[in-house]
């Protein structure tokens, strides 16, 4: 939907008659916010405070902003919570300050205009229909066409996991009344090394050849993040193991390249 901001009309019109909105979208591939910041930007953080004031005109009843555990980049300690202070000199990507900003907007619409949100903190999604630009589908796309997977770095950074039924199960969750003005990590249960997903990767898929090269910019190293919140008010949890999920995801893909 496109919204016109000029146009008061047009911006209370827009979400007449909807109970809750989920704001999901961004400009959330790291490479493409690097290589266009000012418009990067401008998409995050001017989308989402369109997103909001369209929502308080038209009557919205809740805004579910899909934020990301990219913002404890932002953090001092290692183990983080959602009550986990910014640490702003630490966010180290644009990316991530944009959504730090998206978030900020969500509470000050709460504040100011009484526009109740929920805030999701997505670890890393994965499964079908992925977007092409995330590490796990590039790498099942390289080892499928039996080209080499790049690791930019050494390997050593981390993630956690999410199968995409698992967080989909977890948005549905947040529109219980007790996640209204909350935030949530919707988060993987298992640290996995880049490495380790690569060789995942080649193990499921066959004869993979990995090579390494120089760390990107402001990369995200990774941090022990809890989704106890969640399981404790909402009743969530990732159930998919990784090697399970990407077995599901790969055989997926290959599906699709049959069609």
């Amino acid at each position: 939907m496109q919204i016109d901001l000029s146009d008061s009309a047009d911006l209370e019109s827009a979400l007449a008659g909807v109970n809750v909105v989920y704001h999901l979208a961004a400009v959330s591939n790291v490479n493409h916010v690097f290589a266009a910041p000012l418009e990067s930007v401008l998409v995050n953080t001017h989308g989402t405070a369109a997103v909001l004031e369209a929502a308080r005109r038209g009557g919205v009843e809740r805004v579910l902003f899909a934020s990301t555990v990219w913002v404890y980049g932002s953090a001092r300690q290692t183990e983080v919570d959602e009550d986990a202070p910014f640490y702003m000199p630490g966010a180290g990507h644009l990316y991530t300050s944009s959504k730090i900003a998206s978030e900020f907007f969500c509470h000050d619409y709460w504040q100011l205009y009484g526009l109740p949100f929920t805030i999701l903190r997505y670890g890393i999604p994965y499964g079908p229909r992925a977007r092409s630009g995330t590490v796990i589908s590039i790498f099942v796309d390289k080892a499928l066409k039996g080209e080499t997977i790049t690791i930019t770095g050494d390997g050593g950074q981390y993630r956690n996991f999410v199968y995409v039924e698992d967080l989909a199960e977890g948005n549905v969750l947040a529109l219980d009344e007790v996640a209204k003005c909350q935030t949530y990590n919707l988060e993987g249960p298992e640290k996995v090394t880049i490495r380790q997903l690569a060789e995942t990767v080649r193990d499921i898929i066959g004869d993979v050849n990995i090579e390494y090269t120089p760390a990107r910019p402001g990369d995200y190293a990774g941090k022990e993040v809890s989704a106890e919140k969640a399981r404790r008010e909402l009743g969530w949890e990732c159930k998919t193991p990784l090697h399970k999920g990407m077995e599901l995801y790969i055989e997926w893909v290959k599906q699709q390249r049959q069609q």
